[in-house]
């Protein structure tokens, strides 16, 4: 009966061993493999490659045998076997006699079986690896009957090849390799048994795998896999995994994703399916993902098998959302990530929605999470996330004090802390501080150096009338960075309102040639008072949400990433130059006092507006074009939305710009005009925000507009320089540069100095 149940046993592996190898050739055309002008390569038998006999056998990965008979006994031989069968790539295996069987036939004469690996597996007690070889001696030899005892199977007294075998059992292949070659050089004409020498010579290929992918060596991973094709089986996942990962290292993801397929098509252990997914997971991006997660089955309980993994896999998929604005991550996965955030209590889940919320310009709904993560645990990252979902609903003060307690707690805390403070001091009408706030932010911004708010510092206390207190705010500004053009052009209107002449020359003399209406000031044609109030510049560029300066998850290639010599203020004016301003007669009437544009008529409103525009009041100005749109008039109202975009483009504010184009018909000219004009701001606004990859779409959509000017290009080709392009940089700087730019020839000193930093003094 045990030789019986035996039999039957083996029958079905060998069987299900057949599709298994099928579905494995398939693999290898997946993994690229194989090919169609080479010959197959044969499979191992647990560790042997078997050389054909008169016709060609089918090979057989029996280390999948001795996993379904692990658990098997020792069992006598078996008593029958069926002939081989026609030589159609069948495989051909024993068959065991029903209870009711007639009386066992005559013994069939025994055939010449090496069968030293059969007795060295019974005498260590190894039934696992005993029962897979006495199958893997049946598929070869059909007439073959294992001995009812293998450890009576004589050895001829061969120590030295019984210790040969306890050598490969332990792992020891070189000790191994010398022992034969010792051997063979002492014994003329000795040769080791082919199965010893097949199975050593797939572990040893198996060995340098793991070896290689441990040390990260991915080519070396594929290559091997490549070669020995019988390590890819279900029966040793293990290399089935890394060979996946070496894959997805080396940017060929589509073969990675055939590997796992494979898995999940062919391999039934639930542990190592489920290993497989969670594996995966951390290696494919998400759209993949979703194909393997497709092959998902039943669990027999009413579930899904990777139902215990579900919520680690949506948390991961939304934060890939994070790293990538344009993914949409599934609803269904959202929903779990919310589910977890209001059920576990974990402030990380909230930030995960936060993040993910701030990414898609979500503000309100990012503000909600962030507030909830800093409710469950105040951490920098929260006040982080909330103060600047705050800054892009214009709430920077409260933004200012979120931040104010974490402001030192990283290069990363501190910039969203200064990136409101720029944004509160920038506000108009200027917001009321107190002196204690006020006494902090200049303190931080001192400590800092930083620009934006020192500039703001001067605007603001010209509205406060501190003409004085504002030009050492500008100075102080000039001194940090002496190309700032907003700092010296405040420096000049307000060293004009104390009459100081030498000091105002002086400042158009630095800056003849770089700025029109620097040296435009105090000019009577020009209508620009002598002592005119703050033409204060409007928000500084915001932190992009979920990125702000190397703030989002989104690390830095390098220390400090390379900016272009020329401000991006500057540019930005530049690629204003081409939209025609369109000023109202009415303009002659004045704009130095403040009044409640919605008072005024539309046309006087809309007057008012270019006005202002002249004064640099920019968001005054897009105020009182606001007032112009409700006029009758439609020639009015078309002036005033395109108006009120140029006033939004002046702030810094593309987002408003392209919604106030929107508010009444432009005519063609305008609208290209426009469009050009908020694309060249988008670009320099992800430029500022280190968002270089952005910066790039919104050039490359510009350019198929209008011809990309010398400034953009150099601006292009830094963004390629940050990112570690420095192919596409070398090619960009070179074009600029044959145009005699001084800007892209700091560029290619900059290219060299980060390619070639030992050869840069």
């Amino acid at each position: 009966m045990r030789s019986s149940a035996l039999a039957i046993v083996v029958a079905v592996v060998v069987a299900g061993l057949v599709t298994a190898l099928k579905d494995r050739a398939a693999l290898q055309e997946m993994l690229g493999f194989a090919s169609s002008d080479q010959p197959r390569p044969q499979f191992m038998l647990m560790g042997r490659v078997t050389a054909p006999e008169t016709a060609p056998k089918p090979q057989i990965d029996v280390q999948a045998i001795a996993d379904r008979l692990r658990a098997a006994e020792i069992s006598p031989p078996l008593q029958e076997t069926t002939p081989a069968g026609p030589d159609d790539g069948s495989v051909t295996v024993a068959q065991a006699q029903p209870p009711s069987a007639a009386p066992t036939p005559a013994k069939p004469v025994q055939p010449k079986v090496d069968e030293s690996a059969l007795r060295y597996f019974a005498s260590r007690g190894d039934k696992a690896r005993l029962q897979a070889e006495i199958a893997r001696l049946q598929a070869l030899y059909p007439n073959w009957v294992p001995p009812a005892d293998p450890l009576a199977v004589p050895q001829g007294g061969d120590k030295q090849l019984e210790q040969m075998w306890q050598l490969y059992s332990e792992g020891r292949y070189a000790e191994l390799r010398k022992a034969i070659a010792d051997r063979q050089a002492s014994e003329s004409g000795w040769q080791p048994p082919p199965d010893l020498l097949d199975r050593l010579d797939v572990a040893e290929s198996r060995a340098r795998l793991v070896n290689a992918s441990d040390l990260k060596q991915y080519a070396t991973v594929v290559q091997i896999g490549a070669n020995t094709p019988s390590l890819l089986t279900c029966s040793d996942i293990d290399v089935l995994w890394r060979v996946a990962e070496a894959f997805a290292r080396t940017n060929r993801a589509p073969r990675a994703e055939a590997a796992y397929v494979y898995i999940l098509n062919n391999c039934t252990n639930p542990q190592e399916r489920l290993a497989t997914v969670q594996k995966a997971s951390a290696l494919l991006p998400y759209a993949t993902m979703q194909n393997l997660l497709a092959l998902e089955r039943p669990d027999g309980n009413g579930g899904r098998e990777f139902d215990s993994i579900r919520s680690d896999l949506a948390r991961r998929f939304v934060a890939a959302g994070n790293d990538d604005p344009d993914l949409a991550v599934a609803s269904d996965y959202l929903a779990i990530v919310q589910r977890l955030a209001e059920t576990d209590g974990l402030a990380s889940d909230n930030l995960l929605l936060g993040w993910y919320q701030l990414r898609r310009e979500n503000f309100a709904d990012a503000e909600k999470w962030f507030r909830r993560a800093r409710e469950k645990e105040d951490t920098a990252n929260a006040s982080q996330g909330l103060a600047l979902a705050l800054i892009a609903e214009k709430k920077p003060q409260e933004a200012e004090d979120v931040m104010y307690k974490w402001r030192g707690a990283s290069k990363d805390a501190t910039a969203t802390y200064l990136a409101a403070t720029a944004n509160l001091m920038a506000m108009q009408p200027p917001a009321d501080l107190s002196e204690e706030v006020l006494s902090r932010i200049a303190a931080e911004t001192i400590a800092q150096k930083y620009v934006p708010t020192a500039q703001q510092f001067g605007w603001f206390a010209r509205t406060l009338n501190q003409p004085q207190t504002a030009a050492r705010w500008f100075e102080t500004a000039l001194r940090w960075k002496p190309d700032d053009e907003p700092s010296a052009y405040g420096l000049a209107v307000t060293r004009l309102q104390l009459r100081d002449r030498a000091g105002v020359t002086e400042i158009q003399r630095l800056w003849a040639g770089k700025s029109e209406r620097i040296a435009l000031l105090g000019e009577t044609s020009k209508r620009q008072p002598a002592q005119s109030p703050l033409p204060a510049p409007g928000q500084v560029p915001q932190e992009s949400p979920g990125t702000s300066p190397e703030i989002i998850r989104a690390p830095a290639e390098r220390a400090e990433d390379t900016t272009p010599p020329t401000s991006t203020d500057v540019v930005r004016q530049r690629s204003m130059q081409n939209v025609t301003v369109r000023r109202s007669a009415r303009q002659d009437r004045g704009c130095t006092t403040t009044i409640n544009a919605q008072l005024l008529d539309p046309e006087t409103a809309l007057s008012r507006g270019w006005c202002l525009m002249d004064l640099n009041r920019p968001m005054e100005a897009a105020k009182a074009f606001e007032a112009a749109l409700n006029s009758p008039n439609r020639k009015t109202r078309e002036d005033a939305s395109y108006g009120q975009s140029l006033a939004y483009l002046r702030a810094g504010l593309s987002n408003n710009a392209a919604v106030a184009a929107t508010k009444a018909p432009q005519t063609q000219q305008r609208a290209a005009e426009l469009q050009v004009a908020i694309l060249a701001d988008r670009a320099l606004a992800a430029f500022d925000a280190k968002r270089y990859r952005e910066a790039l779409i919104f050039l490359d959509q510009r350019a198929q507009l209008r011809q990309e000017p010398i400034d953009l290009m150099v601006l292009r080709g830094y963004a390629y320089l940050n990112m570690n392009m420095y192919g596409d940089a070398e090619r960009i700087f070179n074009a600029a540069a044959a145009t005699g730019s001084k800007d892209a020839n700091r560029g290619l000193a900059d290219l060299k100095a980060a390619t070639h930093p030992d050869s840069v003094d």
